[in-house]
């Protein structure tokens, strides 16, 4: 119908009137405020550094990059709210590997994470750190392993929040010993930091918001959850070579825009994110939290989406892991 309308017009009205419907491409975005969307509480590592990026783009657009930190629900509150922006680029979600993990965990998620998302980039790469409090009589894994197996569902974990990478790190853990810990989620691992360092839990699974402490004295660090120590505690061995062969949990945080964000702008955004956590402020900030750089196209992270998804899926399957 509309083509048989426009059908008569001369070839210059044509082609003016697309120019004047055509959308604002990226040559000329950004002309407002971005928001980069953080479902967890402040003073966590996804908070951390969606704000270096933030300040990175801010300087790069000459527009202000504002984090909005919206917790609950392991991420699925703000992960939705992003879900449901409008496609313009304004609106972007920085979510770690909970975003492919909370598909499988909860019995339903109100959104899809391949068909509702755009993947911009990602950002980093990272361990976790198996911590206890001081007054916890446990030195190593096996230590915590024996302890646990001796009061079963005495010693209580905290985790950044349900479905967060930390907590199926959690849940393997028991999982892959035959012991049985009590998770308590919080709302991100900002404010998981201070109730282990005040007692209120036994064990932590953390990011890098547990490295200063550990550092301090407060917080003892009993092994990394990745394959490969971490440089910044060489001293401290991986929870596989600590007596449960296999376990391997490593985490990321990436950027993500609503599905039919215009490529362009996705494009562009990725190149920018890319020059900003390249500069030496930035990567030295990553170097002391433990992080490594991200970046990558948004199609490498479109395809490790496609393989995570079903990967934890199987995991949470096995494990029978729920979000409660």
């Amino acid at each position: 119908m509309v083509v048989n309308a426009l059908s008569g017009w001369p070839r210059g009205v044509f082609v003016a009137a697309v120019v004047l419907v055509s959308p604002v491409g990226a040559q000329n975005y950004p002309v407002k405020s971005i928001r980069i969307v953080v479902p967890f509480a402040p003073g966590g590592g996804t908070d951390l550094v969606a704000r270096l990026v933030g300040q990175k783009l801010t300087a790069a657009f000459g527009q202000a990059v504002i984090v909005d930190n919206r917790p609950g629900a392991g991420g699925n509150i703000g992960t939705e709210l992003v879900a449901k922006s409008p496609p313009d680029g304004y609106t972007l979600l920085a979510m770690p590997s909970a975003f492919s993990i909370n598909p499988s965990l909860y019995a339903r998620t109100p959104y899809d994470p391949i068909r509702d998302f755009e993947p911009v980039a990602t950002l980093t790469t990272y361990m976790l750190f198996l911590a206890a409090h001081p007054s916890l009589p446990a030195r190593s894994v096996k230590s915590l392993i024996a302890l646990a197996r001796a009061q079963p569902g005495r010693i209580t974990y905290a985790s950044s929040g349900t479905g967060t990478t930390a907590h199926i790190a959690g849940e393997l853990f028991d999982f892959m010993t035959g012991v049985r810990m009590t998770h308590v989620p919080y709302k991100g691992s900002g404010p998981s930091i201070p109730a282990i360092i005040g007692g209120e839990v036994a064990i932590l699974f953390g990011s890098n918001t547990a490295v200063p402490h550990a550092k301090a004295g407060k917080l003892v660090l009993l092994g990394v959850t990745g394959a490969k120590r971490s440089p910044l505690f060489a001293d401290v061995p991986t929870v596989a070579e600590s007596g449960i062969p296999g376990y391997d949990v490593t985490s990321w945080i990436a950027m993500f825009a609503p599905a039919r964000t215009p490529a362009d702008i996705v494009r562009r955004i990725n190149v920018e994110t890319a020059k900003g956590l390249r500069q030496p402020d930035v990567r030295e900030v990553f170097a002391a939290q433990g992080l490594d750089e991200g970046i990558g196209s948004p199609e490498d992270l479109g395809m490790m989406i496609k393989t995570e998804v079903p990967k934890w899926s199987k995991l949470i399957r096995a494990a029978g892991i729920t979000a409660n």
